[in-house]
């Protein structure tokens, strides 16, 4: 097994993509695990304040330091000024153009962000010493649709531009480790759900539908299963990679089982206390969409990790969040916009 530090000592984090959700809530568990580490992040959007960044992060922000900049239009300024003053052990990598049923649509933007911008960011990064893990935050999309549960060595079979994107991106990283000793690992984590979430998301959306009268519509009956782990338990599982994993490998990381959509809704819905036919609406299935995510997730199991935030405790906390915040999270889109 490959560990990279001894434990003791203070650990630079970089987390690029650091302004969403996710990126968050690993900003916060790293800041909580040890209190000397320090995090930067880097996003493309100025901090989005309450609900978002602020309740995340809550009250350990002195510790967090938040860098506006663009992986892929703000190259220079991000490879040769940020990286190069902080110096990160490790960079955790976030930023992508996500959402792959719309990638169908402009999907020269998908690879432009997820290959063109990251492979020439990575380019600049190869044989700096200081660097010791480069973490890229893959999509259990790049499998395709499995009835049985996949691990790392399962073909590739991506159905969509941004699974695409993402598989060939995964594809060079691993040559770029091979080839040139770049210290780099994917992560290929199931759909994750928390607090402060894009409102397009299934699990807030389902919340703020329930609590302002309104029904989420269930494409295909809901009938597609996915794979769910809480943001803060894919946070944990990159500390561990962090400090367990070996270059140059791939790690799955997700539940036991996949849930349907449907099954999701159920769960919302009797956490609000109320009947899952006064939330949903059943329209037709969208075009493309794969029908079972399923990861065997092993690999990290064996480095010690294992999901402790279940179903009950997570809804807890989302619908906590969206009543805290109901009246700001009314006034927001909650379906999937395309930014650059």
């Amino acid at each position: 097994m490959e560990r990279w530090r001894s434990g003791v000592g203070r650990v630079k984090y970089l987390i690029l993509g650091g302004g969403g959700s996710f990126g968050l809530h690993t900003a916060r568990y790293l800041l909580e695990k040890d209190q000397l580490n320090q995090v930067w992040a880097v996003g493309r959007s100025e901090p989005k304040s309450f609900p978002f960044h602020d309740a995340i992060l809550g009250g350990i922000t002195p510790r967090f330091k938040y860098i506006r900049g663009h992986v892929t239009y703000d190259h220079d300024f991000l490879a040769l000024e940020v990286i190069n003053f902080i110096q990160p052990d490790v960079i955790v990598n976030f930023a992508a153009q996500g959402e792959g049923a719309t990638s169908f649509t402009e999907s020269w933007r998908y690879f432009e962000t997820n290959c063109v911008g990251l492979s020439r960011l990575v380019e600049a990064l190869v044989g700096l010493p200081w660097l010791k893990r480069f973490i890229h935050i893959g999509s259990s999309e790049v499998y395709g649709s499995n009835e049985v549960p996949v691990d790392e060595r399962a073909p590739l079979r991506p159905t969509s531009p941004y699974a695409i994107s993402k598989a060939a991106f995964d594809q060079y990283l691993l040559a770029v480790s091979a080839r040139r000793k770049f210290p780099g690992i994917v992560v290929r984590p199931s759909n994750c759900y928390g607090e402060g979430q894009q409102l397009h998301r299934l699990v807030p959306k389902a919340m703020l539908f329930g609590m302002t009268g309104r029904k989420l519509p269930l494409h295909g009956g809901g009938t597609a299963r996915k794979s769910y782990i809480h943001s803060e338990d894919l946070a944990r599982a990159i500390s561990v990679i962090a400090e367990w994993g070996t270059n140059g490998e791939v790690y799955n990381v997700g539940p036991q089982a996949p849930t349907s959509i449907v099954s999701v809704a159920y769960v919302v819905a009797a956490t609000l206390g109320m009947a899952t036919e006064n939330l949903v609406n059943l329209v037709p299935d969208r075009d493309h969409q794969d029908s079972v995510y399923w990861l065997n997730s092993d690999k990290v199991r064996k480095l010690g990790w294992t999901p402790i935030v279940g179903w009950d405790n997570g809804m807890r906390r989302m619908k906590a969040w969206v009543e805290n915040n109901l009246d700001a999270l009314c006034d927001m889109p909650t379906d999937f916009v395309m930014r650059p």
